[in-house]
């Protein structure tokens, strides 16, 4: 039953709290490049599982590190992206939701850093292209902290203010050299 304070509300601003929840609560980025970074973690996630494993097949102790770190670099991909893929644990939901408060920028650092200590620590062929995609995904991240493209009439006006403002400049400085 509805109370009394919701009576008084304005009669869209359910419908539009739940649209502004949709689009990611006002975060800048657009559905579709949300779920292009979501993908690309993904899949960054199937390539560093995949190399993480051909990498572990070995006597090197230096590559059997850098595989098993790809392996959880790809576990936390999964978790922190795409969390009905670890349906059976418990605080996958969890993590995913706290991931999903990090800034853009807190996202590219992270899984940039993550995608690159194995290859700092093993620089191979399968450490190199199996964390390439992970890397990518905190690339694409570390774009969508820098926000959209301005339009081109506000460029338009700033640019025509910066160019009457050193007209001025250089009409007021060759005034006082005409007086002199």
């Amino acid at each position: 039953m509805p109370s009394s304070e919701d009576a008084s509300a304005e009669p869209g601003a359910e419908d539009a709290a739940v649209a502004g929840s949709a689009q990611g609560g006002g975060d800048g980025m657009t559905w579709w490049y949300r779920w292009l970074c979501r993908f690309a973690a993904v899949i960054g996630g199937v390539s560093c599982a995949i190399a993480g494993v051909w990498n572990c097949v070995t006597i090197d102790p230096l590559n059997i590190a850098a595989g098993v770190w790809m392996v959880l670099s790809a576990f936390i991909l999964f978790l922190c992206e795409a969390p009905f893929c670890c349906q059976f644990i418990e605080f996958a939901n969890a993590v995913s939701a706290r991931a999903d408060k990090f800034r853009h920028w807190q996202k590219a650092m992270f899984y940039c850093g993550i995608a690159i200590f194995p290859v700092f620590l093993r620089f191979s062929f399968t450490t190199l292209f199996g964390n390439a995609i992970a890397f990518a995904s905190g690339v694409l991240y570390g774009l969508a902290s820098l926000g959209k493209k301005g339009d081109a009439v506000s460029y338009a006006r700033i640019n025509d203010k910066k160019l009457a403002d050193e007209e001025k400049l250089t009409g007021s400085i060759t005034n006082e050299t005409a007086m002199q």
